[in-house]
């Protein structure tokens, strides 16, 4: 079969909202080409596990690529997605260059080029990421390793908005907690909570897609038990008090539902926020504290902020 390459030169502010709009348009795999990646090589106090080629990124910006399907309606898709992605300078979403390139790939290429990308690593004190399809001996005996399969892009748990929720899980949650994970994506941080000693975390995601994806995740990490995956608009239907909620999310959508989460968590409770760009930062932060949340901490990686706050 073959597929064609979309490439788009962007920054990093875009490239969590970019992702999401080549997965509503049907991409099948995504690629993210961040030259940030070959500094945090050298200054990750945790360590790479492996070494990156600085030829496989860009000098400046980020490159977010892209895997649909040729057939009779591409040309249609594609110019969707270009409007799309033109439509987030409405929202002040920096789109840098936002130079769109197109190419044509067969189904084994591509099957196998992205997977240069993607090896084990340690991205904080206790979790280890791994590929399905790498062997990793862990280091420490206390380190806790999750396996991942992106599958149809939806992360590979190493982006620093991921790595930081990750990390103020590590700090929050307690044996025996109950958790919701809105917009969980590959599923990771529901596998990072139940590693953590959650007693139910119940993971959501409005695409489909993502939700089959979630559920192979956490069936391979065997956390099934634990983890129950379902599509869900945010915290629509939700009722009963919870001790945790973590939202690895763009900036824009956690403004529609911090209320929500605040009304929806024990006293005590926290609301961890990621997927925040720095000129986003007093924003969020300011409707978390009318919300009624204290900021506890906050966490930042490169140009990404994460939130803990306590109800």
């Amino acid at each position: 079969m073959k597929w064609s390459e979309i490439s788009i030169h962007t920054t990093q502010e875009a490239v969590e909202p970019i992702s999401n709009i080549l997965h509503e348009a049907g991409a099948s795999g995504v690629v993210i080409e961040d030259p940030y990646e070959l500094e945090k090589e050298r200054d990750n106090i945790f360590g790479e596990i492996y070494e990156l080629n600085p030829n496989d990124y860009p000098k400046e910006g980020v490159i977010v690529k892209a895997y649909l399907p040729i057939n009779s309606f591409l040309g249609e898709t594609i110019e969707g997605i270009k409007e799309a992605i033109n439509n987030l300078l409405i929202y002040d979403i920096d789109l840098g260059r936002n130079e769109i390139s197109i190419s044509e790939v067969n189904e084994e290429e591509w099957a196998t080029a992205w997977k240069k990308y993607y090896h084990p690593v340690k991205i904080s004190e206790k979790f280890t990421i791994v590929p399905t399809w790498e062997s990793y001996e862990p280091v420490h005996t206390d380190e806790l390793i999750i396996e991942l399969d992106p599958g149809m892009a939806f992360g590979t748990g190493t982006h620093p908005t991921t790595v930081l929720c990750i990390q103020a899980l590590e700090r929050t949650v307690q044996k025996g907690d109950q958790i919701i994970d809105v917009g969980t994506g590959s599923g990771v941080l529901s596998i990072a909570a139940a590693m953590l000693g959650a007693k139910k975390v119940i993971a959501v995601d409005l695409d489909p897609v993502a939700v089959e994806s979630a559920r192979l995740n956490v069936k391979l990490n065997k956390v099934q038990e634990i983890v129950e995956v379902k599509q869900n608009n945010l915290l629509d239907d939700f009722h009963e008090p919870v001790d945790l909620i973590v939202a690895n999310i763009l900036a824009e959508v956690i403004l529609r539902f911090h209320y929500d989460a605040a009304k929806l968590l024990k006293n005590g409770g926290y609301f961890i926020t990621s997927g925040i760009i720095q000129n986003k930062k007093n924003e969020v932060r300011d409707a978390l504290l009318e919300a009624g949340f204290t900021i506890e901490e906050t966490l930042v990686m490169e140009d990404w902020v994460s939130f803990i706050a306590r109800k």
